[in-house]
């Protein structure tokens, strides 16, 4: 038999609300009177349970979503940190996962519709094998995939739709499905265990092509900080400092001026008088 059972706790994040090693520190005052004052906002946490009595299994799930925050508030992993196998933070505004890493058991990661740029940090799990990035600011593929070959090994579904790291029309107009499969078979290369990417499932075919010229798959992005000679911009510094006096100054008889006869003679049919008008003359 299989059942599951869900509760919704009302958790008030303000200034009042602080954590000290294992005790929680509560609000002045109760969660149902704080309801009631509208000057005060309430983030709703959705914790779901589903039981296996015959395989005497449990999987819990916790919903964090659409409540503005840009990190993970903490007391979520002081509340169900060691409970939790699947954490989902969509619709949030979320730039850093400094929190994460209080969340042990997670084997699924939904984090769609949030900031989350390149410099995230993905904390090391063995355990993790769905991560779901879509619709964030990465750019930077290769610089994501070694992260995730680095600290998640079992990883067997990643989708990145709606990020410019994946080259599709989610992301970019210009982008055609073959752009999209050059992208499918770099990420295969590097991530050869993957068993669904983005929205589909990877194929025998694909996991062939990706093992054969994958590697040769790599988009290479011009870097915006070179000119198209060559040379690297100049920084704002650099060009305040700049002056086209010379630097240091030359004696009196040390001059480098030179003058000539002017070798030429106008034979035009108009008259070049009005060159040697000046105004009191008018």
């Amino acid at each position: 038999m299989i059942f599951s059972y869900k509760y919704i706790l009302s958790i008030e994040l303000s200034s009042k609300t602080s954590v000290f090693g294992k005790q929680i520190r509560s609000p002045k005052h109760s969660l149902a009177l704080a309801a009631s004052k509208k000057d005060i906002v309430l983030s709703h946490t959705c914790f779901t349970v589903n039981c296996n009595s015959a395989k005497q299994q449990t999987w819990s799930k916790l919903s964090y979503i659409g409540q503005d925050v840009r990190r993970i508030p903490p007391v979520l992993a002081k509340l169900y940190g060691d409970r939790v196998q699947t954490l989902d933070l969509s619709y949030n505004s979320l730039t850093s996962l400094q929190e994460i890493g209080n969340f042990p058991h997670l084997t699924e990661v939904i984090l769609d519709n949030n900031q989350l740029s390149d410099s995230i940090n993905l904390p090391r799990s063995n355990l993790l094998h769905t991560l779901s990035l879509n619709k964030n600011n990465i750019t930077d593929l290769d610089l994501l995939l070694r992260k995730i070959e680095t600290n998640l090994p079992n990883l067997r579904y990643l989708s990145l739709l709606g990020n410019i790291a994946c080259p599709n029309q989610l992301s970019c107009a210009e982008k055609d499905e073959e752009d999209y499969q050059r992208y499918r078979y770099y990420v295969l290369y590097c991530l050869p265990n993957l068993q669904f990417l983005d929205s589909r499932a990877v194929t025998d075919e694909e996991r062939e092509e990706a093992a054969r010229r994958g590697k040769f798959m790599k988009i290479v992005r011009p870097n915006p900080n070179v000119t198209r000679n060559g040379r690297a911009e100049e920084s704002e510094e650099d060009n305040t400092n700049y002056t086209p006096l010379p630097t240091h100054s030359r004696e009196a008889n040390d001059h480098r001026g030179m003058f000539g006869k002017c070798r030429f003679r106008y034979a035009g049919k108009y008259s070049e008088g009005n060159r040697f008008i000046v105004n009191n003359d008018l």
